[in-house]
């Protein structure tokens, strides 16, 4: 038998993620049956699960790789940052598709007590990026010092929250900007 390098076993992760992620964005968790991610992905059920035990599994990598994007994003530029990403690509597949993701997780850590144990640590890496980014910040003498750093960071997740509804509400996100303005001034030094 051949042997596959590992590029092309990347390359096929990656090809799998990004067609479950518009799957599950589109039709959900429950939705995404096996037939509709074979089609929305372009492999069978024994491709898609020789990379993935279940679709549990699978979901699981969507939403692990969605967390590790934005917590590389947030560790350089804050959460601020990933709220302009979104608004600035609401539109574009793979920013709708990470949306809905946000959305499905959101909805299963609500319903499911083991998924919602399972993603504890996927959420605190993120609150984790945002709390350091915000001391680096505070140390840089950049950010408001009369509210304490949980508050700002509380803050920040609520806005981004805010955003995600907004976004998966179908909001227009022409006039997004000042408001993205005012959350980034609300928390820097005045």
């Amino acid at each position: 038998m051949p042997r596959v390098s590992q590029e092309h076993l990347d390359a096929r992760r990656r090809q799998i993620l990004t067609g479950a992620r518009t799957c599950f964005a589109r039709h959900g968790y429950e939705g995404a049956t096996v037939r509709r991610l074979e089609d929305a992905i372009g492999l069978s059920r024994g491709a898609i699960f020789h990379h993935f035990r279940d679709k549990e599994s699978l979901f699981l990598a969507v939403a692990e790789d969605d967390a590790a994007n934005m917590v590389a994003t947030v560790a350089d530029n804050g959460l601020v940052q990933v709220m302009r990403d979104m608004a600035a690509h609401a539109h574009e597949p793979e920013v709708s598709g990470w949306l809905g993701t946000q959305l499905e997780v959101s909805r299963r850590l609500r319903t499911d007590p083991e998924f919602a144990r399972r993603w504890a640590q996927r959420s605190e890496a993120i609150a984790a990026a945002t709390r350091d980014r915000l001391l680096r910040q505070h140390e840089a003498g950049v950010l408001r010092d009369d509210v304490p750093i949980e508050t700002l960071q509380r803050f920040l997740e609520l806005a981004h929250d805010g955003l995600v509804l907004y976004l998966a509400m179908g909001s227009s996100v022409d006039d997004i900007e000042p408001v993205l303005d005012l959350v980034e001034e609300t928390v820097r030094r005045r």
